[in-house]
């Protein structure tokens, strides 16, 4: 159904919220996240300034009015542990821009770019002003994926090189059988899925366990990095199961993507619910905002993916903390992205093209608002109409505009997926904070429909 009718312009247009930059944007959206402890708010690109401004603008409302203490982000948690300590005081690094060096991988511009970088230095004064120490107004951010495989290795080492140097050599002769890959995790992952190569399964389950049952000795300790005896515990315990999670990953990401991308959420919504424990105090609960892409925090139970068999953080939330997990998801109709074209390769400037006829992109692109707020679970004319499932557009950190329909669109249904959604209608790209000079002159212009 591509034509958009004057009746479903105006159910709409009396369900949005308009955006404007005012103080009072995003009062709708506090009063529907209420009490929940968990806030996920999503993104249509990986690469969209406005996506990341948004967020921040909704996220330091609810850090000041609603005592939230954590951003979880769909990043790696040695990198993000950086971070973490610059914006409570705790690092040496000078700057949020040093802090964020961390972020070497690709795709680096996804956390170092400008809009990240002033939500990180806003983060760093709001705790200068909360007090000293480990004072509760704190806020922390952190990262939720696994891909750091390598670099949580050495984290590990490095902790218990500081509290049990005994206990380090065992785990360094445990994690010895990734020596042969030259920290190429897929390179041994196909090895091991293929039988070429022993699997490290067993070893890094065993250190793990060990981590684990040395846990009160381990707290008695000095803590490691000058960081307080339970949190260096913590952090090193969330290394040692990234290890093992993600030695998993790499062996099975040659299986099918289904059995990956599950293995890989699984691990995002583990870590939460371990962050959420860790951070929750004296009977009072953490409350945690989660930054990630929409495919992984809206409900996979509301999309053609999901009924493939893919789970992700938005269902496994949902399924684990029902409402106290509020999901919030982004959508644009058209602008300007960054995106590589493909694994490992540059951040491009690139046009989006507009949404399809027939997706909700081209659906809400209609109402005539440039910028607005919809809130999805009350029943209404708005949302009788979302229900209706269409194609949603979904883009990462490549953007393939010549197969836009095959790489970038599914069906969905709207309000089963979100509990709420901002549109942005034209969205411009992300400014990495390492621009290189072909991201600089950008691509021509669209030879769309011949680029097909």
């Amino acid at each position: 159904m591509a034509t958009v009718t004057d009746r479903e312009v105006a159910a709409l247009r009396g369900a949005a919220h308009p955006l404007t930059g005012s103080a009072a944007d995003y009062d709708p959206l506090l009063e529907l996240v209420g009490d929940a402890r968990f806030v996920l708010l999503g993104e249509a690109t990986h690469g969209s300034a406005e996506f990341y401004e948004e967020r921040a603008r909704i996220t330091q409302r609810l850090i000041e009015e609603k005592g939230f203490t954590a951003v979880a982000v769909e990043a790696d948690w040695p990198d993000a542990r950086r971070v973490n300590r610059y914006v409570r005081g705790e690092g040496g690094d000078p700057d949020g821009r040093a802090a964020l060096s961390g972020f070497a991988r690709f795709p680096a511009w996804m956390w170092r770019n400008t809009s990240v970088l002033d939500f990180v230095e806003w983060l760093r004064k709001h705790n200068d002003a909360a007090g000293a120490g480990g004072h509760p107004g704190k806020a922390g951010f952190y990262g939720l994926d696994l891909y750091s495989l390598f670099t949580s290795i050495q984290e590990v080492l490095r902790y218990l090189d500081q509290v049990d140097p005994v206990a380090a050599q065992e785990t360094r002769r445990r994690y010895a059988c990734f020596d042969h890959y030259g920290e190429d995790s897929q390179h041994y992952g196909y090895a091991a899925s293929i039988g070429m190569s022993e699997s490290c399964q067993q070893g890094v389950q065993a250190a793990l366990q060990d981590l684990q049952q040395r846990a009160f000795d381990y707290m008695q300790a000095e803590g490691a990095g000058g960081a307080a005896p339970e949190d260096a515990f913590f952090y090193a315990q969330q290394n040692a199961r990234l290890v093992k999670n993600a030695e998993e990953y790499y062996r099975t990401m040659f299986r099918g993507r289904i059995s990956s991308w599950n293995l890989r959420d699984s691990h995002m919504a583990e870590t939460l619910d371990a962050l959420a424990r860790h951070l929750s105090r004296e009977g009072k609960p953490a409350r945690i905002v989660v930054w990630e892409h929409n495919s992984h925090v809206g409900d996979a139970r509301a999309t053609e993916i999901g009924r493939q068999g893919e789970w992700n953080v938005g269902e496994l939330a949902r399924k684990a903390y029902g409402p106290d997990a509020c999901l919030i998801g982004f959508s644009t109709y058209h602008g300007r992205v960054t995106a590589a074209s493909e694994w490992d390769g540059p951040a491009e400037h690139k046009h989006v093209r507009p949404g399809m006829p027939g997706s909700y992109e081209h659906l809400l692109h209609s109402v005539g608002i440039e910028r607005f707020f919809l809130p999805l679970r009350d029943p209404g004319p708005a949302r009788d109409l979302l229900m209706d499932e269409r194609l949603e557009r979904a883009i990462g950190v490549l953007y393939l505009p010549r197969s836009e329909r095959h790489s970038h669109y599914f069906m969905a249904q709207l309000p089963r997926q979100f509990d709420a959604l901002i549109h942005i209608d034209r969205t411009s790209a992300v400014t990495p904070l390492d621009a290189t000079s072909g991201w600089h002159s950008s691509e021509p212009p669209e030879t769309y429909p011949q680029g097909l």
